[in-house]
């Protein structure tokens, strides 16, 4: 039996995200928003066709202001498969809609710790820690997303927001 030159699902979807990164540190303002979304959609993929639908159902209970149904289906989609770290930022952002920050908080963590360089939860971390009035906290978080995207139109305008706000002040 020979070798496989398949590489497993899983390692291409890996080596994807791998080079769209690298590729964000070197796109212009223009290129930034599709190649997040590029990153954003391999990590939508499952590789179940089954929880794939369940997170596009969420994703879109979610843009259609159905909430309880979003963080139903996302909830379903987590059972299944709870390292789905996309799968936990959408929770968040359904759980924060629904008045439910405790919980927000929870899956954008559960987000960070299977994907420390999701820059959607670590947006939806400096908007919470900024709305709750830690603005040192979540320029330190803005400045991570920047390092990650740096022409991120709301990373820019967030941190030179905060850097106007704290006049100066060390972080």
């Amino acid at each position: 039996m020979g070798l496989s030159l398949v590489a497993p699902a899983h390692a291409q979807s890996s080596s994807e995200v791998e080079r769209l990164f690298d590729d964000l540190q070197t796109a212009s303002p223009e290129q930034t928003p599709e190649l997040a979304a590029g990153i954003r959609e391999v990590w939508s993929r499952s590789g179940s066709a089954a929880i794939d639908l369940l997170l596009e159902r969420g994703r879109t209970a979610l843009v259609e202001g159905d909430t309880q149904a979003a963080i139903e289906h996302l909830t379903a989609a987590l059972d299944h498969a709870p390292d789905l770290a996309e799968a936990h930022v959408l929770r968040a952002n359904a759980y924060y809609v629904a008045g439910l920050t405790g919980p927000a908080i929870e899956d954008l963590r559960a987000a960070l710790e299977r994907e420390p360089r999701h820059f959607g939860a670590l947006q939806g971390f400096a908007a919470l820690l900024e709305e709750m009035g830690r603005p040192e906290a979540a320029r330190e978080v803005w400045g991570r997303v920047l390092s990650l995207t740096p022409h991120d139109s709301e990373a820019v305008a967030a941190a030179q927001r905060l850097d106007i706000m704290l006049g100066g002040r060390t972080l």
